[in-house]
């Protein structure tokens, strides 16, 4: 590296003295040296010495020495300097590689020592994952280890709470924990080949028999206070015995023979309990039942007279009440109202129907069952329990109703009863208790033959009337129709919302059976005028009836609506020829003719003069003979108003026709002076329908 630079530094100083020698006398400069200057270069040559400046003569260190007049040996001493700081760097240099040759080395054995650490290292490692995972391994089976002798052991603390604590809060978790035991040593295959087992299992049977015995005498003790008398025993059961609930599953579990005692202890408390309650209300309610309707109380019977059979009852405001509907209809909006207190009904001396009655024991059913299904289901877990619960008070209430039920003959109760046990079954059905779903179905299923044995004894009471028995000689409504539309009315209400086809069909039949009935005597009035007077009375009554029930009359009442409008029309034609039957007769008959017609039997001022004399002599006071007729004929005065309206409005067409017959009679006009004014009969006819 050193003499490279040297070479440069000659080179460079040849060049420049070629520069130089055209520029000034290169041997006078020469010839200022001394060789005497340096005396120890003796071996130094000049030869060739111009030759190199020529070829330095371009050369810029050398034309610039040559400017500033540098001389040369200072300037040499300057590139022996340099050359010397060169060597001394090499020297410098070579060191440096010594020492990063050492340092090679070096790091080459920290390279080797490295990686034979990082195979420790990664033998370490796989050590501490296999020490990580065997003590993981430990961890859990300490766990489990410390689970087992947990569960399987049995603390003196336990011992003492259930041999000699009192059956409390503490009693029940305590018994909660030795369940589980008792479960882990049951379930767990384990854990019975274990010796521990061996130690620990005496011990733990011996408690669970005293924990069994003692919450047996517990329990047994709780029950037997359901039998006290004027006991609540719904409150009992909520805020006592649901608070022990757990004691009934510690018995399912592990005492299976004393569960089965215990479950017939409180089956068979509850059922004569409840039994005797239940006994005791019907008794009580039977002291309030109203009878309302006997064997006797049919449509078709008469009941002016009083038969062998006759009984005293409780008073009615009248007869008619026992086919009328009334105010027993509020007993359907009073469905889920409390059942009836017997003893402060009492002590007011009030009477009730039996449908009443009927309700408020079926609420109290429904309270009691819905209270004690939910109750079972909380307390035992199981629902048929109720079942055996309520086969007495089932029976109880079945032997009652049996009672009652063939001696009913109230089908307007019987009616009411089943629609309280639709209502019943709603109300269930929301409560979303089933328990008395076939109970239930079990009385609809009864009361349905009872009823229409009842409704056939009407119906045939009515096609086996006596009708010389039933007639009386009085044109207005039959007492026989009142009960029919009353009957009919209060039934067609009851099945608006319960729409039972069968009861549409029954009330056609008797609707035809009371018509029947109604033809015949009729028929025993020896005039035909009040035959029609009579029918038109009793289908104004029965559509009138109809009406005040609601608008729910449907077809029977658009039957019998057409009825009346035909012998409506009857009537009005009789009355009319009762008056003005030569009027009537020749209209008929000859107003309808071609008078000019040159025949024999043409229409001749003679022929038709009496007629229109007669009719403007007594006109009015035939009018008014009518009008009194009708007001002591019909019994409604609204229905005797349509009648003579249109009786007026019919005589007032007659008398039209025949003025018109007379303007087409030759000669007919000499018959003007007669003729009584249409405005004069219309303002007759308006006259009486603003006084009647």
């Amino acid at each position: 590296m050193a003499e490279g630079t040297t070479n440069k530094l000659v080179h460079s100083f040849d060049v420049t003295n070629d520069v130089k020698k055209s520029l000034f006398d290169l041997g006078a400069f020469v010839g200022d040296l001394s060789v005497e200057e340096d005396t120890n270069n003796d071996d130094i040559s000049l030869e060739g010495l111009e030759q190199e400046l020529d070829e330095c003569k371009d050369d810029d260190v050398v034309l610039n020495i040559l400017s500033e007049g540098t001389k040369l040996r200072e300037y040499t001493k300057g590139v022996e300097n340099n050359l010397r700081q060169v060597e001394l760097d090499s020297i410098q240099i070579r060191d440096c590689d010594n020492i990063l040759s050492q340092m090679e080395t070096l790091l080459g054995g920290f390279q080797a020592e490295i990686g034979s650490i990082s195979s420790d290292i990664k033998v370490l490692q796989e050590k501490s994952m296999d020490m990580g995972l065997k003590l993981k391994n430990r961890k859990v089976a300490e766990s489990r280890l410390a689970k087992f002798v947990e569960d399987i052991i049995v603390p003196p603390r336990m011992i003492d709470i259930i041999v000699d604590g009192e059956v409390n809060d503490e009693f029940m978790r305590t018994l909660e924990i030795m369940s589980k035991k008792l479960k882990f040593v049951e379930v767990d295959p384990m854990v019975k080949t274990s010796v521990a087992l061996k130690d620990v299992l005496p011990e733990l049977e011996r408690l669970r028999q005293k924990a069994v015995s003692k919450v047996f005498e517990f329990i047994v003790q709780k029950l037997y206070a359901l039998r006290k008398p004027k006991t609540n025993i719904q409150i009992l059961q909520q805020s006592v015995l649901l608070k022990y609930r757990y004691i009934i599953s510690f018995l399912k579990e592990h005492g299976k023979e004393v569960y089965t005692e215990v479950h017939a202890a409180y089956v068979d408390t509850m059922n004569k309990v409840l039994s005797a309650h239940f006994r005791a209300y019907i008794q009580a309610l039977e002291k309030l039942q109203l009878d309302i309707a006997t064997s006797s109380d049919l449509l078709g019977v008469d009941t002016r007279s009083s038969g062998l059979f006759s009984r005293g009852r409780e008073p009615l405001k009248n007869r008619s009440a026992v086919f009328a509907l009334g105010e027993r209809t509020n007993i359907l909006k009073e469905i889920d109202e409390p059942a009836l207190i017997p003893h402060i009904a009492e002590a007011s001396s009030r009477k009730y129907p039996y449908e009443l009655l009927f309700r408020s024991l079926h609420k109290l059913l429904m309270d009691t069952a819905s209270s004690e299904y939910l109750f079972c289901d909380d307390f035992f877990g199981e629902e048929s329990i109720f079942y055996e619960i309520f086969a007495g008070p089932f029976a109880v209430i079945d032997e009652h109703f049996n009672t009652i039920l063939p001696n009913c003959f109230d089908a307007i109760g019987l009616m009411l009863m089943i629609r309280i046990i639709h209502l019943h079954q709603l109300i269930m059905s929301r409560r979303r208790i089933p328990c008395l779903d076939s109970y239930l179905d079990k009385v609809n299923i009864s009361l349905w033959p009872r009823f229409k044995m009842v409704f056939d004894m009407h119906l045939s009471s009515l096609r086996n009337a006596n009708v010389k028995a039933l007639w009386e000689d009085d044109v207005h409504p039959h007492y026989v129709m009142r009960r029919y539309a009353e009957f009919t009315a209060s039934l067609i209400h009851l099945n608006v919302e319960f729409g039972h086809g069968q009861i549409e069909l029954n009330l056609e039949r008797l609707r035809m059976a009371a018509n029947d009935l109604l033809v015949k005597l009729a028929q025993m009035f020896p005039k035909p005028k009040l035959q029609t007077v009579f029918l038109i009375n009793n289908y104004d009554m029965t559509i009138a009836v109809l009406k005040e029930a609601g608008p729910e009359g449907g077809k029977i009442q658009l039957h019998f609506e057409e009825l009346l409008k035909n012998y409506t029309a009857i009537f009005v034609e009789e009355l009319l020829l009762e008056h003005f039957s030569d009027l009537i007769k020749f209209v008929k008959t000859r107003a309808s003719e071609d008078t000019t017609s040159s025949s024999e039997r043409a229409i001749t001022v003679s022929e038709v003069e009496p007629l229109v004399k007669d009719f403007g002599s007594r006109w009015k006071a035939a009018i008014e003979l009518m009008h009194n007729d009708v007001i002591t004929s019909f019994s409604n005065f609204l229905c005797g108003m349509d009648i003579l309206r249109a009786a007026l409005t019919q005589l007032l067409l007659y008398y039209t026709r025949l003025s018109d017959c007379i303007k087409r009679i030759v000669g007919g006009s000499s018959l003007n002076k007669d003729l009584v004014s249409i405005s004069s009969i219309m303002y007759e006819i308006r006259k009486y329908s603003r006084t009647f």
